[in-house]
């Protein structure tokens, strides 16, 4: 049973933000992996989903608005602080906010949907990956704060499924313990007893 693809994703691992660095995917790379991103499972074909690209001085941009916004809900902070939020989207050449945009539909819940999204941010990490580029997908504290997503550039109603950080990798990402499946598979069994 030996297949590239399979090797490919049992040792797929992210790598850390720190050591993303130039260059980011070309136009044409972008262009392949947001196609990949968009081939996921969408009930009713809704893509409930949007793509917010962060590159080049924007990202710069984004960093010194989420230090004022940590600022404005903390108070002054210290110059460490300060620089982690100053430097939060410039770390990787290229970030990608993968965004949720429910939509109303009487048969599909808003929960399907934002998981259509999760996938597609998987499908996105792992077609970066396969170009040989590393990723790292987070959310991070202003993800939750209606503010801090108007500030990121999403409209009402949206939500944040991840910002994948994408650039070059010198080494594969640092591999960690992965769950024990005797702990997470069973057979079905009847319904729940307590």
């Amino acid at each position: 049973m030996a297949s590239p693809i399979i090797d490919f994703l049992l040792t797929r691992s992210s790598a850390p933000i720190p050591d993303l660095r130039e260059p980011a995917p070309s136009d044409q790379e972008l262009e392949t992996i947001l196609t990949i991103a968009s081939r996921v499972p969408d009930h009713g074909r809704l893509a409930p989903w949007r793509f917010i690209l962060y590159r080049g001085e924007t990202r710069h941009a984004v960093g010194r608005l989420l230090a004022d916004l940590a600022e404005t809900r903390e108070g002054p902070l210290p110059e460490g602080r300060r620089n982690q939020e100053l430097a939060r989207f410039s770390r990787a050449p290229l970030v990608v906010g993968v965004i949720s945009t429910p939509r109303d539909n009487p048969k599909i819940p808003q929960w399907e949907m934002f998981l259509s999204g999760g996938a597609a941010a998987m499908s996105l990490v792992i077609a970066a990956n396969a170009l040989g580029y590393g990723t790292n997908w987070i959310t991070n504290w202003y993800s939750d704060l209606e503010e801090g997503r108007r500030v990121l550039g999403l409209a009402p109603g949206e939500r944040v499924v991840g910002f994948v950080h994408i650039g070059s990798c010198s080494a594969p990402g640092p591999d960690r313990p992965r769950p024990d499946l005797s702990k997470l598979v069973s057979d079905y069994a009847g319904p729940w007893q307590e």
